[in-house]
């Protein structure tokens, strides 16, 4: 065998070596970024179904259920060629295929919530910033155009006020059957200045207007009772400092 042989041979086989780790270097990175995009849809489909599920009746609307549903049925039939023997993925997907064919008929059974404690108010706030979240995903993936997702955000930012709104207004109303004028009117005061400081006052008139009626019959009411001592804590002014902070969530809307 004549040297030129051999080394072509020798330069032949490294190429062959240096082939081989380059198409596993392809293969393994192919795989993680599957992994990666299983665990991302896996995780996006739960939360889609947590939101669906456990969203506020007073919230949520057949449009709302019917936009959620359509988002994870999006994201299980993005994940069932990555995840072909799932079954329960592919039995989720059935469901949600049924589900949208039903269109604006979609049955929306979430029970209401009655807002009264600051844990309440909280872990909804949770399920508006995780849905906002849902949106901005949506709207990046070319699943939900701008206009849509704009007009979701806006209505995100109105539930958002209402909730705060409807907590103020029970912590008031509670506050007054325990016989606490000062607690109500605290109460009162705040849901009236969280609708002050709102962009579109004029949106929420109607509450406004109740959320005052009830802050002068506190403060009438109030006159007659003691008065607290000025160095008592307020529950209510310390409790709900996280609740008022300003939203960074809101931060990410589409432009």
């Amino acid at each position: 065998m004549s040297p030129v042989l051999i080394v072509g041979l020798v330069i032949a086989g490294l190429f062959i070596l240096i082939a081989i780790g380059v198409i596993n270097q392809i293969v393994e990175k192919n795989n993680l970024e599957k992994a990666r995009l299983r665990a991302e849809l896996s995780d996006r489909m739960r939360r889609c179904a947590n939101l669906s599920e456990n969203f506020p009746g007073q919230m949520m609307t057949p449009a709302l259920k019917l936009l959620l549903t359509r988002l994870e049925l999006h994201l299980g039939e993005r994940l069932l060629p990555l995840d072909k023997k799932n079954a329960a993925v592919s039995a989720r997907v059935d469901v949600l295929r049924s589900a949208v064919a039903k269109g604006d008929e979609i049955p929306v059974q979430n029970a209401p919530v009655k807002v009264t404690t600051e844990a309440q108010a909280k872990d909804i706030r949770l399920l508006l910033e995780d849905l906002h979240a849902q949106i901005i995903w949506a709207n990046k993936q070319n699943q939900l155009d701008a206009t849509a997702a704009k007009r979701w955000i806006q209505q995100i930012q109105r539930m958002m006020v209402m909730l705060h709104i409807e907590y103020f207004t029970s912590v008031g109303q509670l506050a007054l059957q325990q016989g606490s004028a000062h607690k109500a009117r605290l109460a009162f005061e705040r849901g009236i200045q969280h609708i002050r400081k709102q962009a579109n006052p004029a949106d929420y008139q109607p509450q406004l207007e109740q959320l005052e009626a009830s802050y002068t019959h506190a403060n009438k009411l109030e006159q007659t009772q003691q008065q607290p001592k000025l160095d008592e804590p307020s529950e209510l002014a310390e409790g709900l400092k996280s609740l008022e902070s300003e939203d960074d969530w809101k931060k990410n809307n589409i432009y």
